[in-house]
């Protein structure tokens, strides 16, 4: 796997054509695998000899991971995202109660209120920038992490820090150094949002978390606490950012597909649904790991293996997608459902949060400014140095 990152779809279609599963070469040197196949994929993500915790990942447990392997959060953060069986479950219901179909709506008026606020902010940077502005900066970052913030009841003087935190955090180019000094600092920040919030806890799921670790008598454990805080704030802004930026971005260089929503013949959500296929906010999610040798399209993946969920690859797969499958088609059949947003026991949580706000974005800067363009060749705009999360590092757009 390239550290630097950069555009998956090519690499991904030359795996793809050898196979749905695939040897990898992590960062170090470490050996792992990869499911690339959507069907492949959609096996191994439900089956039940396949696990999340690290207490089975063979090289880790050996002894193999130095400390500052860039991938090591992934593996060793204490929440959901790395537990199994009554653990996760546990860990999955605390979470669960903050993301009700009653309460995401409940904060459809607060989404609306908060995008129409940055559009107005968009307008200004563009009109200080000869027209031009970076909306990924002004726009498709401040709203999810506007949006989660708030839900977790982090203040905004610590908005910027934890972007830039988690940045680094999900980066797979980084030195040991670098990655131990991010993982340090977002704990301390996470520690002081949490210090703050049992003092004066309010209407937010940070308080609700405490208040079930208090009342329960260690239900939640501090680390638990911290790494499910982690989780949020990354997931919760990480990938809604990168679908804002890659849906824009689509409708932008396919203005055929663009005029099908503006006429009717499709909508805002299809293309959010659509960008989820064709082009994941994340590439190459880290870990699972089979608990016995596994066998998925005729190739055996050993017990302890690392894995990694090719989610881009997957939402690009001829064989589940049609021979138009590299295509973006917002007018496209949705009979055979990507898996972007995970399948199984661990299916994203927050997934109708995302596609809410992704959604109300699309519609609102559209309308807004229905003649935005890219304000350089797509080829110019440069890539996430990761390969984890797959979009763009900047979106400069002219809005007329």
């Amino acid at each position: 796997m390239d550290p630097a990152g950069g555009c998956p779809h090519a690499a991904n279609a030359r795996l793809l054509a050898q196979g749905a599963v695939a040897s990898v070469v992590l960062p170090g040197e470490v050996e792992g695998m990869a499911v690339l196949g959507h069907d492949a994929l959609k096996e191994f993500l439900a089956h039940p000899d396949v696990a999340k915790s690290a207490a089975h990942f063979a090289a880790l447990q050996a002894g193999q991971i130095p400390e500052g392997w860039p991938l090591k959060t992934f593996a060793t953060v204490q929440g959901m995202t790395t537990a199994d069986g009554a653990d996760h479950k546990r860990l999955r219901s605390l979470m669960s109660r903050a993301f009700t179909p009653r309460r995401i709506e409940a904060l459809r008026p607060r989404i609306e209120e908060l995008t129409s606020g940055l559009l107005d902010n968009l307008a200004r940077a563009a009109e200080a920038g000869d027209g031009v502005a970076d909306l990924r900066t002004h726009f498709a970052l401040p709203l999810p992490m506007g949006v989660i913030c708030e839900l977790l009841g982090v203040d905004e003087e610590h908005h910027a820090r934890l972007h830039h935190l988690s940045n680094q955090i999900v980066a797979t180019d980084i030195g040991p150094e670098q990655s131990l000094a991010a993982n340090r600092e977002m704990v301390e920040v996470l520690g002081q949002v949490a210090a703050a919030r049992a003092e004066n806890p309010g209407d937010d799921l940070t308080s609700a978390l405490i208040a079930a670790r208090d009342d329960d008598g260690g239900r939640l454990s501090p680390p638990e606490l911290i790494g499910t805080l982690m989780l949020m704030i990354i997931a919760g802004h990480e990938t809604t950012l990168n679908l804002i930026t890659n849906a824009v971005r689509a409708l932008c260089t396919h203005r055929d597909q663009f005029d099908l929503i503006i006429s009717g013949k499709a909508s805002w959500a299809d293309a959010v649904e659509e960008t989820l296929r064709w082009d994941s906010p994340v590439s190459f999610f880290p870990f699972r790991y089979p608990t016995r040798d596994l066998t998925f399209d005729g190739t055996v993946i050993p017990q302890g293996t690392p894995v990694l969920a090719g989610y881009s690859a997957a939402g690009r797969d001829a064989g589940a997608f049609g021979p138009d499958a590299d295509r973006f088609r917002v007018d496209r059949d949705r009979t055979n459902r990507h898996l972007s947003l995970g399948h199984g026991a661990h299916y994203c949580l927050g997934a109708p949060l995302a596609r809410m706000e992704a959604t109300t974005a699309l519609e609102q800067l559209f309308t807004r400014f229905p003649d935005l363009d890219l304000a350089v060749q797509e080829t110019e705009l440069p890539r996430h140095a990761s390969f984890v999360g797959n979009s763009v590092q900047r979106l400069p757009v002219r809005l007329s």
